[in-house]
């Protein structure tokens, strides 16, 4: 009986025993899970995407190019230091589903060559291969790839049928490449990719799991040509957006690109992608971890508004006369927008452009708008930038020479104007 009553007790210290293990492996099962499934992802870059014009007879710039059997790499410059990316590609524009046979990320070396050892392929609910239906954006699966904040990636799409794209970032001041045919995409030399175009077909983001680095974040600057970068030095990353990543040097805050080139506050247009109210919730307000909008946006719609269609330029569209009071309510729209969605939104002055007298008036009144409305802040870049002698021009240093768009000194200038406690940074 004792006998017995000893085996019992063992059985019982090994079953408590196992039972202690058991729960140790599902508790660490447990805890994997909820890390994996509730990473802080914060966006570390994006691309606010457009429509490709379906014009044949449209001028080049305004057509994507055409890839078959090819494989296309193009380089971006995410914010964010971490260990695991996501890529988001997007067909908001398609008529038709988009193919993709492979994706791979890789850290970008030089011009089309990748970094050896750091080419990861990119899957899509666990497949190598995605097909996005129109209208749609896609997220990645997590790749695990150690990237650090302001350093290039390279994304390699390989796409084996024939794609007319009908999304993509008209200008992006970046140079990205096409192979000749065939799946190159994780190939680590520049050899096979001899074309060369300065859009972004597809691509619309990347985002970094930060961590334990709660307090990272992203800044939404949106907004029109000024702020896509328009007459800046290609491949330098000198837009106004950059300079400020720059200045604020911070591998856990980002500062997102949404400028679309021509891009206006009220109206779409073919060319210049659908109106600012129309599109900041898709573009800004959905970027995973962003806290602050930046707009800058409105100079378009003064302009436009008194010129007529230029069939030349694919843009064969009223342009509709707009005033001072109604993108004041364009601006409302937007600050309701960002403030139930949570998101602070500073507003940007308008920057001198040598309009004729009536739209310089518009302008001013647009100004004084802004610089006492309803903005969560004010940046005054129209203060930075202007002549002293001539306000309502821009001055020469800060002139790409079009009397619009400023020099890459400008936008330099336009970045260091930025009150950073406005961005929530000290």
């Amino acid at each position: 009986m004792i006998r017995l009553m000893i085996l019992l007790s063992d059985r019982r210290r090994a079953l408590s025993k196992r039972l202690r293990v058991l729960l140790l492996v599902w508790a660490a099962g447990a805890a994997h899970t909820v890390l994996a499934d509730n990473p802080h992802w914060v966006a570390a870059w994006a691309s606010a995407p457009q429509s490709v014009s379906d014009n044949p007879a449209a001028p080049v710039f305004n057509r994507a190019p055409q890839v078959n059997h090819q494989t296309i790499r193009q380089i971006v410059y995410p914010g964010l230091t971490g260990d695991r990316v996501r890529i988001q590609l997007s067909n908001r524009y398609g008529r038709v589903p988009l193919a993709v046979a492979e994706v791979h990320l890789a850290r970008s070396a030089s011009l089309a060559a990748i970094e050896r050892g750091s080419d990861r392929q990119v899957t899509f609910d666990g497949k190598s291969s995605v097909v996005i239906p129109p209208g749609q954006t896609w997220q990645s699966d997590p790749v695990a790839l150690t990237v650090a904040g302001g350093a290039p990636l390279a994304v390699s799409l390989y796409i084996e049928g024939a794609e007319t794209p009908s999304t993509w970032h008209k200008v992006a001041s970046q140079v990205n490449y096409v192979s000749v045919p065939g799946n190159h995409a994780s190939d680590p030399s520049a050899a096979a990719f001899h074309s060369r175009f300065t859009s972004y077909l597809w691509l619309s983001g990347i985002s970094v799991d930060v961590g334990e680095h709660s307090a990272a974040f992203a800044v939404a600057a949106i907004g029109d040509s000024i702020t896509d970068g328009m007459r800046s030095t290609l491949n330098a990353n000198r837009r106004w957006p950059d300079a400020l990543a720059r200045r604020i040097a911070n591998p856990h805050v980002a500062v997102l690109n949404l400028g679309i080139s021509g891009n206006r506050l009220l109206n779409s247009s073919p060319c210049y992608g659908e109106s600012l109210v129309s599109r900041f919730k898709p573009d800004a307000l959905t970027q995973v971890g962003a806290r602050v909008a930046v707009v800058l946006v409105g100079i378009n719609d003064i302009n436009f508004s008194a010129e007529p269609p230029h069939p030349g330029l694919d843009c064969d569209v009223p342009h509709t006369k707009v005033t001072d009071a109604a993108m004041i309510a364009g601006y409302r729209t937007l600050i309701a927008a960002a403030h139930a969605q949570g998101m602070r939104i500073v507003g940007a002055t308008l920057t001198p452009a040598g309009l004729p007298p009536e739209r310089e008036a518009t302008r001013l009144a647009v100004n004084r708008w802004i610089r006492g409305g309803g903005f969560d802040g004010v940046i005054d870049f129209d203060a930075a930038l202007r002549n002293p002698a001539k306000p309502d021009e821009l001055l020469p240093r800060f002139d790409s020479g079009d009397h619009i768009h400023p020099s890459d000194a400008g936008y330099a200038q336009m970045a260091q104007q930025i009150p950073l406690k406005l961005l929530g940074l000290p």
